[in-house]
C-alpha cells in the first residue's frame, strides 16, 4: 500500500523559483510519510525534468509524471528524458503518459491532432522499444522513429510506463503496451470495475501484470473551491463517463470531504476495493496548511497499514 501526491499542490504561481518550490513540496511530502510524488505537465514547467531533480534531491521517494501528453512530443524525446530521470533517481522514476485534451492542446500548438488511439498505440510501441534498450525502428501513420544511433541511456533502464486510460480503447492499448493504467477519479462503481478489458496481451517490457488492481487512483482530498475549480472536467468525454458511471453530476461530488476520520475512511475504501496505490490531487486547494494536514493524515494511513513498509 502506497499513497502519493500530485504536484504542484496548492498555489505555486507566486513562487520565486518553481523548481525550488516543488523540491520543497517533495521534501514535505516525504517527511509527512507519503511514498511518491507525481508532476503535472501543462505549458510551463517540464514534468520529467522536475521529477529527476526532486528524486535526486529527496532520497527514497518515488517520482513520476501524471501525465506527459503524447501529442506534440515525439516518443524518442520522451524516452530520452525518462531514461535520464531514471538514471538521476537511481531507478525511482515512473513515466506516466496520456493523450491529453485535444481542445486544450491543439489550439496551443497549432498542429493537427492525429487520430488519438492510433497516436497512443504507435507512441507506446516506440516507447517500448526505446525503454527496452532496443534499436528503435518503427514507421506508422502518426509516428515514425528510425534513429541511426542507439537510444539507451546508461543507468536508465527499467522505467515503468503508465498510461492515463479510462475508455475501453485506451485501456486495451494500455494492456498491450504498458505496465498499468492510471484510473482517474473512480468512486465505488468505477473502482469495482475491471481496470482493463479482457483480451489484452502483456507488454513486452512490463515486469508485472499489465493491468493490476494497483493502478494509481486519483481523487481530491479537500474541497474548498472544488465546485468552481473542477467544473470543466464534466465537459471532457472521458471524465464524463466516470461521472455518469458513478451517478453524479459534478466532479466535486467525487471529492473526499469531511473530518480527518471521514477522509481516512474514504482512503481505506479505495484499498478495500483492491487498489494498492492511491494518489492525492488538489490536496492544497485552500492553503499550504491544508496540504500539509492532508499529507500527514495520508502518511498516517500508510503507517497504519499492516502491509506497509513505509517509514518517515
Amino acid at each position: 500500500m502506497t499513497i502519493g501526491a500530485v504536484l504542484p499542490a496548492g498555489d505555486a504561481l507566486h513562487a520565486k523559483n518553481i523548481v525550488d518550490e516543488l523540491i520543497a513540496q517533495t521534501r514535505e511530502a516525504s517527511t509527512a510519510g507519503l511514498t511518491s510524488v507525481w508532476f503535472t505537465q501543462l505549458f510551463d514547467h517540464d514534468a520529467i525534468s522536475l521529477a529527476a531533480l526532486a528524486g535526486r534531491e529527496v532520497p527514497g521517494i518515488e517520482v513520476g509524471t501524471a501525465v506527459v501528453p503524447l501529442y506534440s512530443r515525439h516518443p524518442l524525446v520522451i524516452a530520452s528524458l525518462a531514461q535520464t530521470a531514471q538514471a538521476a533517481t537511481d531507478g525511482r522514476f515512473t513515466l506516466g503518459v496520456g493523450l491529453g485534451v485535444r481542445g486544450l492542446l491543439e489550439p496551443a500548438y497549432g498542429l493537427e491532432y492525429p487520430p488519438p488511439i492510433r497516436l497512443l498505440r504507435e507512441s507506446l510501441e516506440v516507447l517500448n522499444q526505446a525503454l527496452d534498450g532496443e534499436q528503435v525502428s518503427f514507421a506508422g501513420s502518426s509516428v515514425i522513429a528510425r534513429p541511426p544511433l542507439p537510444t539507451a541511456v546508461a543507468g536508465g533502464d527499467g522505467v515503468q510506463l503508465l498510461v492515463a486510460a479510462m475508455a475501453p480503447q485506451t485501456l486495451r492499448a494500455t494492456a498491450e503496451f504498458a505496465d498499468a493504467p492510471f484510473r482517474s477519479w473512480p468512486g465505488r462503481a468505477s473502482s469495482n470495475a475491471s481496470s482493463c478489458p479482457p483480451g489484452g496481451a502483456p507488454s513486452s517490457h512490463a515486469s508485472s501484470p499489465p493491468c493490476p488492481p494497483s493502478s494509481p487512483i486519483f481523487f481530491y482530498a479537500v474541497r474548498a473551491v472544488a465546485a468552481a475549480s473542477l467544473g470543466y472536467y464534466g465537459d471532457i468525454p472521458s471524465y464524463r463517463q466516470i461521472l455518469d458511471a458513478e451517478g453524479v453530476d459534478h466532479p466535486a461530488d467525487l471529492a473526499l470531504i469531511g473530518s480527518e476520520a471521514e477522509v481516512a475512511a474514504g482512503i481505506r475504501r479505495y484499498f478495500d476495493a483492491g487498489a494498492t496505490d492511491v494518489v492525492l490531487i488538489q490536496s492544497g486547494m485552500r492553503s499550504a496548511a491544508d496540504r500539509l494536514r492532508t499529507w500527514q493524515l495520508a502518511g498516517q494511513c500508510v503507517q497504519a497499514s499492516p502491509n506497509s513498509s513505509a517509514t518517515t
